[in-house]
């Protein structure tokens, strides 16, 4: 992909405005919410305990909330990543990020990884939602990334994620390239992780992410020049 003809307008519908702090408190995510709906933003990432209250806050506008599940590290049981998944999903969430099991790739049960993915994904489109797998590439190989992004074309999530944003690196195009000429056109990617200007969000989409994953949604846009 290239970002030559897009506009700002297409640049803020792509990113996933986030907030996943320990620390938020109510007042910041209303500002995210309406930071969201005045710039157009695709979605608002939060925690699931603020589900509900961004679904009320972006009612109308077009601005999904998302919100993620086994988040950041992963290292939890599939049943408990369908739970909360579907509390959230109950609580009006139109997307849901969840996060592999790390050490289930480490160890090569693919199996496990493939059925778990398989199920985020059905309770995700059973629902009429979106599911964005999290791999976390900083603790990956490349052969890794590469696993991943072959099972994720079997199955069919909507989105593979580059990263949490709480690891030890965050996205990097050379990453997102190797994840989208993995997939191809079955799975879009999402590029999130130290993504806070419109350089960075520049080559992350020219690599092939078609969403972006930031919570400096604004500095990128106040930067962004059209080519």
């Amino acid at each position: 992909m290239t970002a030559k003809n897009l506009t700002k307008e297409a640049v803020a519908a792509m990113i996933d405005h986030t907030n996943l702090k320990a620390t938020a408190t109510r007042e910041d995510i209303r500002r995210l919410c309406e930071e969201a709906k005045t710039y157009r933003f695709a979605s608002v990432m939060v925690n699931s305990a603020f589900t509900a209250f961004c679904k009320e806050l972006v009612a109308g506008s077009g601005v999904l909330v998302g919100t993620v599940a086994g988040f950041p590290l992963g290292q939890m049981s599939t049943v408990a990543k369908v739970f909360e998944a579907e509390f959230a999903l109950s609580d009006g969430a139109n997307e849901i990020d969840y996060v592999v099991n790390v050490s289930d790739v480490k160890d090569g049960k693919w199996d496990l990884v493939k059925a778990e993915m398989a199920k985020m994904t059905e309770i995700c489109h059973f629902h009429n939602a979106g599911c964005k797998v999290i791999f976390e590439n900083c603790y990956l190989t490349k052969e890794e990334i590469r696993r991943l992004a072959e099972i994720a074309k079997e199955v069919k999530p909507d989105f593979i994620k580059t990263s949490t944003g709480f690891g030890t690196g965050g996205a990097t195009p050379e990453d997102v390239r190797l994840m989208k000429e993995t997939v191809g056109d079955a799975v879009k990617v999402k590029a999130a992780g130290g993504i806070r200007d419109w350089a960075s969000c520049k080559a992350m989409i020219e690599a092939g992410a078609e969403r972006i994953g930031a919570s400096a949604g604004k500095q990128i846009l106040d930067e962004f020049r059209p080519e």
